[in-house]
């Protein structure tokens, strides 16, 4: 590969020169042009010299937010220069998500394999979304949970012969809405009187005849989640 001007900005000192010696070592055509250990060496680095590639810290003197902004600038005002993320934040998910959303390339997380020649090479080749082992196997793991949990839903909607007013109706109800108030939603064609036979057409199908003595709302819905018919993490109203 051509060579490729490289700025590392990183504000320990220790883990500074570690990355400086892998590059070095492992990836001879990265020419650093600087180092930079907080925001302001970085810019002033960055008016002497545009580099190809910016590796990127979150954890700058203390504070996560830093990073991202960083990001979300040399995005807004270099285009070309390509930001692969290396960090120490392994547990902080959300992070993650704002700084893939200013504009990052890639994500490694300093664990296991550290940084690899590979993973900066694709980022230089153009790859979006580089991520080193430990984060896609987070990733992966929430992409099945995902799956599975869409599956289960999927096989309850079929079982329990839930349509989509059905769904509709047990969704308002675990938001606490009342009858009257889910029969004044646009895409409920129905009084709350007709609401009313269809949550006892609902606990006919949900519950077996013994435990469908005394069933309330909120027994319906606990149940409804629990049958997957409902995902309590995903809790949306519809709107008016």
């Amino acid at each position: 590969m051509e060579p490729f001007k490289v700025i590392i900005v990183e504000d320990v000192k220790l883990e500074l020169k570690g990355t400086e010696q892998i590059f070095r070592a492992d990836i001879p055509e990265a020419e650093i042009i600087g180092t930079a250990q907080n925001e302001g060496e970085f810019w002033k680095l960055m008016r002497q010299d545009v580099p190809d590639l910016v590796l990127l810290d979150l954890g700058l003197g203390g504070s996560t937010t830093v990073g991202v902004d960083i990001c979300r600038q040399i995005r807004s005002r270099y285009t070309a220069v390509k930001i692969l993320i290396f960090t120490g934040e392994v547990l902080n998910e959300r992070l993650w998500v704002e700084v893939l959303n200013a504009g990052a390339d890639g994500i490694i997380l300093k664990t296991g394999n550290l940084l690899q020649r590979d993973d900066v090479m694709l980022v230089m080749h153009g790859r979006h979304y580089v991520f080193n082992e430990p984060i896609l196997e987070k990733i992966i793991g929430r992409f099945k949970k995902l799956v599975n949990s869409e599956s289960d839903k999927s096989d309850a909607m079929i079982e329990y012969e839930i349509d989509e007013y059905d769904e509709r109706f047990l969704r308002h109800l675990a938001l606490g809405y009342t009858k009257d108030m889910i029969a004044s939603l646009r895409k409920m064609p129905f009084g709350a009187k007709s609401l009313e036979k269809r949550q006892a057409d609902l606990i006919s199908r949900l519950f077996p005849a013994s435990e469908r003595t005394g069933v309330n709302a909120t027994r319906l819905v606990t149940r409804a989640c629990q049958l997957h018919i409902l995902d309590v993490n995903h809790l949306v109203a519809d709107e008016d």
